[in-house]
């Protein structure tokens, strides 16, 4: 078996000094503009999610869901004939199981029989297996109301954390409005793209929280316990490893997205996709911004 070469250390450092260049630009901007234009991204997220918030999944607002197992069709056009049929109108997915086997997932409100979805559905696909399960609208009210205290309650540690850490005002509520603007962000693209606010949906906004204060951390420590002479090099030093960790991780991600024939799996996936992208802006840009303002105002080196 033949060893695999390995990279000298002139040709590792030439290549962290090209990726450097590349992202010098962020180190060369005003830190008015770093924070003003995240700020405008912010307020326009904000309007967005108040004029258009994701629609909920039948977890948070009650439902009937029937499953047909067996069913290879365009969920549009089974949505629409189903409609025609039933006289009220219902949502339908397609999935592929993990042995590769197709169905259908028919989503109604929580008045709709589910034996009347079934017997409409067997006139055209007789030889399918069905199932159905119910969740009463109270059940969905009360899963709401727990997942809206999970991420409050997450948000609260997160920002107690971050406080005890750093004991900075500055630097922590950076932080902390970094973290909120990449979910506030996240959940405006789930309401333009129509994804649904559901129990995994909220989960992966849990982790986003996560991943954010990792790459807000990794900052800020970077600028307020620089090694580096100037902030500028200590910025560049820290971009260029979030710069890393976030492509890997989004690479991971759409990989996840891609492969993945399970629409929950998807809408975890796309939701942190969304959240990434959105964490790049506001850690490298915004809170660096801010960082670099603070800094540079107590009159240390830019």
């Amino acid at each position: 078996m033949a060893k695999k070469k390995a990279k000298k250390p002139g040709e590792t450092n030439e290549f962290r000094a090209k990726k450097r260049e590349k992202l010098r630009f962020l180190a060369e901007m005003e830190p008015k503009k770093m924070i003003t234009y995240p700020l405008a991204v912010f307020i326009v997220a904000l309007l967005l999610v108040a004029v258009h918030f994701p629609p909920l999944g039948i977890e948070l607002r009650g439902g009937v869901v029937v499953t047909g197992y067996g069913i290879s069709a365009d969920p549009d056009q089974v949505e629409k004939w189903l409609g025609d049929q039933l006289g009220f109108s219902v949502n339908v997915e397609s999935f592929t199981s993990v042995d590769g086997s197709k169905g259908i997932r028919v989503y109604t409100p929580a008045n709709a029989d589910p034996t009347q979805i079934i017997k409409a559905l067997k006139q055209k696909y007789p030889d399918a297996d069905y199932t159905h399960s119910e969740v009463l609208p109270t059940f969905g009210e009360l899963a709401k109301r727990q997942g809206i205290r999970a991420i409050a309650f997450a948000f609260l540690a997160m920002a107690v954390v971050v406080f005890l850490f750093f004991r900075n005002p500055v630097s922590s509520l950076a932080i902390i409005f970094s973290a909120l603007s990449d979910m506030i962000i996240a959940i405006a693209l789930m309401g333009v793209f129509g994804i649904q606010l559901t129990t995994a949906t909220i989960a992966a906004l849990l982790m986003l929280i996560g991943y954010t204060v990792d790459s807000n951390i990794l900052l800020t420590t970077k600028l307020t316990r620089r090694k580096e002479d100037t902030i500028e090099e200590a910025y560049l030093s820290a971009v260029s490893t979030g710069f890393t960790m976030s492509t890997t991780t989004l690479g991971a991600l759409f990989m996840l997205w891609l492969i993945s024939t399970s629409p929950t799996i998807d809408n975890i996936a796309i939701v942190l996709i969304f959240g990434l992208l959105a964490d790049f802006m506001n850690t490298w840009v915004f809170n660096a911004g801010v960082l670099r303002w603070y800094l540079t105002t107590r009159g240390v080196k830019a």
